[in-house]
């Protein structure tokens, strides 16, 4: 039975199965070659317009395309190892338990927007390739970049899940009502309180 470890850059490391970490590697890993595949086809239409007059023929469709792909296979391993932009200027004062309990809260709204997000694509899906919709030069159905975003998405509610509940159990078992009144009190306090004078 494999071994979970921790890989999270949370101030109260989360311990997640490591499968979930090697299935986000992977498509980060995905995400970065189709990344490298854009680059270089790029300067290829670049090289290919000064050279002969005529850039590759649409590629900007498979910029786009890729890019879609390249951000959400980015997203678990971004999640996972918590790479997501924090902004902890209102959480100075704040203990451990405190700020632990905040990354929880915004762990359970980014799997609910995971959740909305992954259910709108998984229904634009299955419009695009009910009605066919194709890109304008290359032809390519639009619908086929969602076989690579769709999975990444699930991953990404998956992963997003069980850290938030890891989060939430290890909130649950220390208590943190005590730390959050002692900062509330820090910022609500009058200036000058608790000065001798």
């Amino acid at each position: 039975m494999a071994k979970p470890e921790p890989l999270t850059e949370h101030a109260h490391p989360v311990v997640v199965p490591h499968w979930l970490v090697a299935l986000c590697r992977w498509f980060a890993t995905l995400g970065g070659l189709v990344l490298v595949a854009m680059m270089l086809m790029t300067v290829a239409s670049i090289a290919r317009r000064s050279l002969l007059g005529a850039p590759i023929p649409g590629d900007f469709e498979l910029v786009e395309i890729g890019s879609a792909i390249v951000v959400s296979c980015f997203l678990p391993w971004c999640q996972i190892t918590g790479g997501n932009v924090l902004v902890d200027f209102f959480t100075m004062k704040a203990g451990p338990r405190t700020n632990h309990a905040l990354e929880a809260l915004g762990d359970l709204v980014f799997l609910a927007i995971g959740i909305l997000l992954t259910w709108r694509m998984f229904h634009g899906a299955s419009e695009f390739r009910e009605y066919g919709e194709q890109s304008m030069v290359l032809r390519i159905p639009v619908w086929w970049g969602f076989t690579v975003i769709l999975p990444a998405m699930v991953l990404l509610i998956a992963q997003s899940f069980l850290q938030s509940g890891a989060l939430v159990s290890d909130i649950i078992a220390e208590g943190w009502s005590t730390e959050l009144h002692e900062m509330l009190a820090g910022y609500l306090r009058p200036a000058g309180a608790g000065v001798d004078g």
